[in-house]
């Protein structure tokens, strides 16, 4: 179970930090999702030691591939997108899931570079998969969901192939969808994540609907079981009897390692019945919730930061689109957590439809289209002033333990 936090000595209530203006580093890796997250401080107060040195753990590769842009002549000047993917590298499970796409974020930042948006696309979204051939297994393209454009193009591969392929035929099907040709990309490793929270210690955090855990419990005598049967495509199948799941009920928790991994995975059993946007809400709050710790406590231990950046650099694959990832850290530094806007799509609301061959799929609305459009046009401020119910909601505040 998660620990509960310590209330205050003095007033009995959760102890709430004051916030506080982070160093450029915490603020680009807040600004991007936490893609070229740990780069621009480690800047930490202009150290260029220190950025080197991050920037040298973070894995290089090209993942856009004929999404990209021309990377001749490219700079950092100008509107951006960037291409976040999440994937959950589950262990036990065959090679199709293991890069199978969890979360797909698109990360706009205007042409002033003083805000940015993160736009969730559903992974469930029904869209039009292109045909590819990654050399191994082709892909005759076709409808179906978008996460399985990254399970399409990465079928018969692994390693570093099965994430460059994964990622290039997605990269191509949010370019069909929505015009948008990515500068950036990065794969963000949630089972990385277990790592940095092992440097850190905890993880602690406002859980905004009781969850309940598919994937972690215990028996009758107390000893680790799962406790529902998992069908292949990681959706729920059943219960397991004489098993008790992790509940992660609503609150302020300080999570280990385990439980914060568990937690950002669950989208089957949360009381709000909102699945993926649930579990979309609960990653994005998580990766705050990391920033947070990074700052108030990695950055500023001696024995935590080398720990730390290793971590940071193993949970992630960079494309930096031929722009060195020092230029996007400094040209980005002033983006602060204030200036961080996150865009529901369907406005937070499903908008499912059975299609054959295919099961139950999201429907991007054409309101989600015209903030797409507003992505690809550098409009996206306007869009949100005409559409503010679609702004998600800022969380309490990150609690400490």
């Amino acid at each position: 179970m998660p620990h509960a936090i310590v209330p205050s000595r003095r007033t009995g209530a959760p102890v709430v930090p004051a916030r506080r203006r982070g160093p450029r580093w915490a603020r680009w890796f807040l600004g991007v999702g936490a893609a070229l997250m740990t780069l621009s401080g480690v800047a930490l107060g202009g150290s260029q030691f220190l950025l080197h040195a991050a920037t040298s753990k973070v894995t290089r590769q090209n993942l856009l591939g004929s999404a990209a842009a021309s990377r001749q002549h490219r700079t950092i000047t100008g509107a951006k997108n960037i291409l976040l993917v999440g994937v959950d590298t589950r262990p036990h499970q065959d090679a199709d899931q293991l890069t199978r796409s969890d979360s797909i974020i698109l990360v706009h930042i205007p042409a002033d570079h003083t805000r940015a948006y993160l736009v969730s696309l559903p992974r469930d979204s029904l869209v039009d998969i292109p045909a590819y051939d990654n050399g191994a297994t082709p892909y005759r393209g076709g409808k179906n969901k978008i996460n399985a454009a990254f399970a399409f193009g990465s079928r018969g591969l692994s390693g570093a192939a099965a994430l460059s392929h994964g990622f290039e035929l997605l990269a191509l099907t949010v370019r069909d969808l929505t015009g948008i040709t990515p500068d950036a990309g990065a794969i963000v490793d949630f089972q990385g994540f277990r790592q940095i929270v092992q440097v850190l210690g905890s993880v602690c955090l406002y859980v905004d609907e009781t969850t309940t855990s598919i994937h972690i419990g215990h028996d009758r005598n107390g000893r680790p079981a799962a406790p529902y049967k998992i069908n292949p495509d990681g959706t729920l199948h059943n219960k397991i009897p004489g098993v008790t799941p992790n509940i992660y009920r609503q609150g302020n928790h300080c999570l280990n390692p385990t439980e914060a991994l568990d937690f950002v995975r669950q989208r089957d059993l949360l009381a709000d019945n909102d699945y993926d946007y649930g579990r979309q809400r609960h990653q994005q709050q998580f990766l705050k919730a990391v920033l947070h710790r990074v700052m108030t406590d990695g950055l500023n231990s001696p024995t935590k930061l080398p720990g730390l950046l290793t971590a940071v650099g193993r949970t992630m694959t960079v494309d930096d689109g031929g722009i060195p990832l020092e230029d996007w850290a400094f040209a980005l530094r002033g983006i602060g957590p204030d200036a961080i806007t996150t865009i529901r799509t369907n406005g937070g609301s499903f908008n499912s439809r059975a299609v054959p061959g295919v099961g139950s799929a999201e429907i991007l609305s054409p309101t989600s289209m015209e903030l797409l459009r507003a992505v690809r046009h550098d409009t996206v401020a306007a869009f949100v002033q005409e559409h503010p119910s679609w702004v998600a909601p800022p969380g309490p505040d990150t609690p400490t333990d």
